[in-house]
């Protein structure tokens, strides 16, 4: 064999062991999985029009109530007592207030001074400084997975209209809008549903963030018909009057298809339905 066809042949040889190193270096990349499910357990629970529903904060919890949906305290109820509302085949909601600050809430601690503001009419409970949302997302996130660990399917956020109130802080319109943006995130984040509580005047702007609402008192103050836009989307409204007997609003109650019930303040087991 002459030199140039040696130098050919080492050449191939050479070509040849290299490729297969590097065939034994190269893996080859996994099978893409499936994409990760957004609401973990399923779609979020989205309660309809005319859904009946028992709403109970003080008290013991009365679990007899014939209705496919409770809204109770997140604070005030075991995960064992969720648990046997779902296994009977309700949707159970988990009440917080997320405007104001509690006092005999077990995080009160948790909340700086510089966020509490004027009293909002209810002993021991403080407006928050909904502007802060550096310092209050961590705090209503740890309240929301409270929510989701103890099984609840839904949030009520409670003292949503801050800006509308003497808080003590110069909220906006445009800072409530923000934080209860944020509240409904949190929720849906988690795979929960969120109503929007009060706050009529950012219906049109906070409709698609919010999968029902709960009113109060709409009736007394002639408002009920500005809640028709989350009628109209199919969401529910969850309506309590206090004042106003229920035979005095539950024909336009029908007409509109609110979920109404005639309640004391105290908000114990005692109910009247439309």
């Amino acid at each position: 064999m002459t030199r140039h066809l040696r130098r050919q042949a080492g050449a191939a040889a050479l070509l040849s062991a290299l490729a297969l190193l590097l065939a034994a270096c190269t893996t080859v990349p996994p099978e893409p999985g499936p994409e990760p499910d957004p609401h973990p357990g399923g779609a979020r629970w989205q309660p309809t029009p005319g859904t009946a529903w028992q709403w109970q904060l003080s008290g013991r919890l009365d679990t007899s109530v014939d209705v496919p949906v409770y809204d109770i305290d997140g604070f005030d109820t075991g995960k064992e007592q969720v648990g046997r509302l779902k296994k009977d085949g309700r949707r159970v909601i988990c009440y917080l207030s997320t405007g104001a600050w509690e006092e005999f809430r077990p995080d009160a601690g948790k909340f700086p001074e510089e966020l509490l503001g004027r009293g909002n009419g209810w002993d021991g409970e403080r407006w928050l400084d909904i502007r802060r949302t550096d310092l209050l997302e961590p705090l209503m996130a740890e309240r929301i997975d409270m929510c989701r660990d103890k099984g609840f399917d839904a949030v009520e956020p409670d003292n949503m209209d801050g800006y509308r109130n003497t808080t003590g802080f110069p909220l906006t319109a445009a800072d409530q809008l923000r934080y209860n943006r944020l509240i409904a995130k949190l929720a849906h984040d988690r795979g929960l549903a969120v109503g929007l509580k009060n706050d009529l005047d950012q219906i049109p702007e906070l409709l698609g963030d919010f999968d029902f609402a709960v009113n109060e008192q709409c009736a007394e103050h002639g408002e009920c018909e500005r809640l028709t836009p989350f009628i109209k989307a199919g969401k529910a409204v969850f309506h309590v009057e206090y004042e106003v007997p229920a035979a005095r609003f539950c024909e336009t109650s029908r007409r509109l298809r609110l979920s109404s019930l005639e309640k004391k303040y105290e908000l114990d087991a005692w109910r009247k339905t439309c």
